[in-house]
């Protein structure tokens, strides 16, 4: 893995829906909790034989900045390698299917780090299981706010929250107070949490 590139401790996502893309943008947070500048404007093709996201420097999509795509078109449990702009890998993250029958896990791998990241309430994670068996409701409307935590793997220090915020459109708030946790893995792995979490 090429070396970590910056590490942002707080960001936000927003997820813009289209009908053949999702489209998110990565924001900095502002010292008083605000939105600030455009980091990154991730783009998802819906239909692709392999999954792949690709992160730009803007919404016009002018210039790549890194991208995370699948290791094979049928085996998810095969993970996710984060890319950076020359197609040089950065980072890993892959989800646990055993583990994630009751509650959602994931793993995640940077330079130096190994952390494991799951949903912090199991009631929530209940509950979201049977909303997903309503026919089509799932797919449309999710009405719970859900978090994510994620520890290292050795000394199970906090490495990254992802905290789901009570909007229509899917907002995140992201911390990383891991440095080595670059914004290319952290920002991966943050919208991984909304655009695969149901696979």
């Amino acid at each position: 893995m090429t070396p970590p590139a910056a590490h942002v401790p707080r960001f936000f996502v927003r997820q813009h829906i289209t009908l053949m893309v999702n489209r998110y943008e990565i924001l900095a947070a502002n010292p008083d909790g605000t939105a600030g500048p455009l980091l990154a404007f991730a783009q998802q093709k819906r239909v692709a034989l392999r999954e792949e996201v690709t992160f730009y420097a803007d919404r016009q999509q002018t210039r790549r900045l890194f991208s995370f795509k699948a290791r094979k078109v049928v085996d998810l449990g095969s993970g996710y390698d984060v890319l950076d702009d020359a197609g040089r890998p950065v980072g890993f993250f892959r989800k646990d299917f055993r583990a994630s029958l009751t509650r959602s896990t994931w793993h995640v791998s940077a330079h130096g780090l190994e952390a494991a990241g799951r949903e912090r309430s199991a009631g929530v994670a209940l509950l979201r299981r049977v909303w997903d068996l309503i026919p089509y409701l799932g797919e449309v409307w999710v009405p719970f706010v859900f978090h994510f935590d994620f520890v290292d793997a050795v000394t199970g220090r906090p490495v990254m929250t992802s905290e789901r915020q009570l909007a229509i459109r899917d907002r995140y708030t992201v911390t990383v107070p891991d440095p080595r946790l670059d914004l290319r893995v952290a920002a991966s792995m943050a919208v991984a949490l909304d655009a695969l979490q149901g696979r």
